[in-house]
């Protein structure tokens, strides 16, 4: 299948060379991906026309970039990108990573997350909205965390899912206790506000050549970096080794534990708006224990 003309003129115009096939790979919440071979190498392409996938193709070439420019753990670079207009469609043309088939060195990506961490702002937040998977998210800047927290990730969750008819009485009443209580859980912990990946699971780390990680996918601001710990437990995790590299680099605040399954009620409650009822069950026990 060919591109659209609009997209392929784009394309040929940033490579600089014609397109000599296209590898359609489906897609993810309205934004298509393809693998593009031009002058005899592969690039990785995602684009959308219009709405909030166009908004989201733009916003992880903004993420991509940002990460890329601090330096500390790889992402794919980025070679041409461009917001939807009236023109065109929001497009990503990136390089495709290859692997030579090595395990991925989990050492090395525990020590490069840590190393973005360290990279800090002066309050939480970003200077965009962006998203998590095909929900968008709010970034604007506070000083605060847990009042970030509370505003920017769960209440507009909340206030989706009551939208989506998936918030029945008993459920908003105990997310409205979790919220009433933040502080009881979150104060008095020492952090700062660091780059985050902001969706760092599995899914989204590429083993490049000899176990390089590779991490795709960014849905960055500046949060507490408990938010991304707590999020790379949630679906499967990674080895043991990836977490005590982290702690090696720069260890975790005492209690953490504690406070982990709290800051994975915001992407559970996003799985519960994107997917449906199946998270349902995970998003209450979390309102039971911290309510």
């Amino acid at each position: 299948m060919n591109l659209p003309p609009t997209v392929a003129n784009l394309v040929t115009t940033a490579l600089g060379h014609p397109i000599e096939r296209v590898d359609l790979l489906g897609g993810s919440f309205g934004a298509h991906l393809a693998r593009i071979t031009a002058g005899g190498q592969r690039f990785a392409l995602k684009w959308a026309t219009r709405g909030l996938p166009a908004a989201m193709v733009a916003a992880e070439a903004h993420g991509l970039r940002t990460l890329a420019a601090i330096n500390t753990i790889r992402v794919p670079t980025v070679i041409f990108a461009c917001e939807a207009d009236a023109q065109q469609p929001a497009l990503v043309l990136s390089e495709w990573i290859e692997s030579d088939g090595k395990p991925l060195d989990s050492v090395q990506l525990g020590e490069q997350l840590a190393a973005l961490h360290r990279c800090a702002a002066p309050a939480y937040g970003l200077d965009r909205d962006n998203f998590i998977g095909g929900t968008p998210q709010l970034n604007g800047w506070m000083d605060d965390w847990i009042a970030f927290f509370r505003d920017r990730r769960l209440m507009p969750q909340i206030e989706l899912a009551s939208r989506n008819g998936r918030l029945p009485s008993s459920r908003r009443q105990a997310l409205d206790r979790v919220l009433n209580r933040l502080e009881q859980w979150l104060d008095g912990v020492p952090r700062v506000p660091s780059l985050i990946h902001g969706d760092l699971w599995s899914g989204n780390v590429i083993t490049g050549r000899d176990g390089m990680p590779v991490v795709i996918d960014p849905a960055i601001s500046y949060s507490d970096r408990e938010a991304e710990l707590a999020f790379t437990e949630l679906f499967g995790g990674f080895s043991a080794r990836f977490y005590a590299a982290y702690q090696a680099v720069w260890p975790l605040a005492p209690g953490y534990h504690e406070r982990r399954d709290l800051y994975n009620l915001y992407h559970l409650l996003n799985h519960l708006n994107l997917f449906g009822e199946g998270y349902g069950a995970q998003v209450d026990a979390i309102a039971r224990r911290y309510g």
